[in-house]
C-alpha cells in the first residue's frame, strides 16, 4: 500500500486541481489491481491446464496398463480379469511392486454425476492440485477396512454437492473394479477424524471441505460413506 501511495503521489502535476489529482491517483490504483487480476488469472489458468494434462495422461496410462493385463486366450500364464477377487501370484507381486513405484492408485467415478478423477497416493498440496488423494494408512479398494479419499470442493469433488443416498461410486484399480453404494451423507467438524476409523467391512469414505460455495478456507467437512456391493465382500483368495 505504501508503494502505491508513493507511486500515485509522484504523478501529481503543478497546477492540477484536487479533483484531477484524485482522478490520476485512482487511475494508478486501477492499473495496479488490473495487474494483480491478470496475474491471478494466469496462475489459475496454469493450475487448471496442469490438472487437465495430468488427469488426461494418467487416465490414458491407466487404461493402457489395463489393456496389457487383459487375459489372452490360450496363454499358459492367463491373467485374472479386472474385477475378479482371485489374483495370480505373479500378478499380485507385480501389482504390489507397481504400488511402490507409482503414486497412482486408480480411477474414482460417480456415473450419475459424470464425475471421474484419477486417484493418487497422498493428500499433500501438490497431489490435491492434480488429482484426488488416497489418505495414507487407510485401506485400499478390495481390502477389508475403510478406504479414505480426499479432494478439493472447487475442483474434482464439486459434484458431490448433488450426491444422493444409494448413488453408485466406482473405484477402478489394477486389481479390479470395485463398486460402492452411498449410505450416508453428513457434515462434521474438521478435527473429527473418527470418520476414517477402520471398519470390519469394506467401506469407502470421501472427504471434502464444506460449504461448497464458501469463499476461503471452509470451516466444515462434507463426508460421504459408501459400502462395497461388488465384488461380494470376502477375503481375497490366491490362485494356485
Amino acid at each position: 500500500m505504501r508503494v502505491c501511495v508513493s507511486f500515485a503521489a509522484g504523478t501529481d502535476r503543478v497546477g492540477d486541481s484536487p479533483r484531477q489529482k484524485r482522478t490520476r491517483r485512482w487511475g494508478s490504483g486501477q492499473y495496479f489491481f488490473l495487474v494483480v487480476a491478470i496475474a491471478s488469472l494466469g496462475l489459475y489458468g496454469y493450475s487448471y491446464f496442469a490438472r487437465i494434462l495430468y488427469q488426461t495422461y494418467e487416465s490414458w496410462s491407466f487404461d493402457r496398463a489395463a489393456d496389457r493385463t487383459a487375459p489372452v486366450a490360450g496363454s499358459e500364464h492367463e491373467v485374472t480379469p479386472m474385477g475378479s477377487i482371485a489374483i495370480a501370484p505373479k500378478e499380485s507381486k507385480r501389482l504390489e511392486e507397481s504400488r511402490v513405484t507409482t503414486s497412482i492408485i486408480g480411477r474414482l467415478s460417480v456415473p450419475r454425476l459424470h464425475l471421474s478423477a484419477m486417484v493418487r497416493e497422498g493428500i499433500d498440496r501438490k497431489t490435491l492440485q492434480l488429482a484426488v488423494g488416497h489418505i495414507p494408512s487407510t485401506a485400499l479398494p478390495g481390502e477389508a477396512g475403510n478406504v479414505g479419499v480426499a479432494g478439493h470442493r472447487d475442483t474434482f469433488f464439486r459434484g458431490l454437492k448433488d450426491l444422493e443416498n444409494r448413488d453408485t461410486i466406482q473405484f477402478s484399480t489394477p486389481t479390479g473394479m470395485f463398486t460402492y453404494e452411498v449410505e450416508l451423507l453428513t457434515v462434521v467438524e474438521p478435527d473429527n477424524v473418527g470418520v476414517l476409523d477402520a471398519s470390519h467391512g469394506n467401506v469407502l469414505t470421501l472427504v471434502t471441505c464444506y460449504p461448497f460455495s464458501y469463499i476461503g478456507n471452509a470451516p466444515k467437512r462434507f463426508i460421504v460413506r459408501a459400502r462395497q456391493v461388488s465384488p461380494q465382500t470376502q477375503s481375497l483368495s490366491i490362485v494356485e
